[in-house]
């Protein structure tokens, strides 16, 4: 079993920068594809970014591409999403999440991925 707390989240101004923190316990999480998901109100959760279980590769949302970067420490076991120049659509939920499975693609559909955080709230005000 897995279990996942996702952290750092918070009011910023756009423009503002924030990083979130997964901590990953249960198992060394280098075995898990890891994602970050979002879900605002009223909206569906929608994949942000995913780093391959292997780190050999990581894919980014179109919406989040070139601003957020994911990145992982194997020896902490933990996630991090460092989101810049941020803007008032990007106010959500953030959840990290886990998929056990170890795929050859990274999977942006959240029924792929098996162990979900609480998540952590990021506001952006205008």
């Amino acid at each position: 079993q897995v279990q996942l707390e996702e952290s750092g989240g918070g009011l910023v101004q756009a423009g503002g920068s924030l990083r979130l923190s997964c901590t990953v316990s249960g198992r060394t999480f280098s075995t898990y594809t890891m994602g970050w998901f979002r879900q605002a109100p009223g909206k569906e959760r929608e994949f942000v970014a995913a780093r391959r279980w292997d780190s050999t590769n990581t894919y980014y949302a179109n919406s989040v591409k070139d601003r957020f970067a994911i990145s992982g420490d194997d020896a902490k076991n933990m996630l991090y999403l460092q989101m810049s120049s941020l803007t008032p659509e990007d106010t959500a939920d953030y959840y990290c999440a886990a998929d056990k499975d170890r795929r050859l693609g990274i999977m942006t559909s959240p029924r792929y991925y098996d162990y979900w955080g609480q998540g952590t709230q990021v506001t952006v005000s205008s």
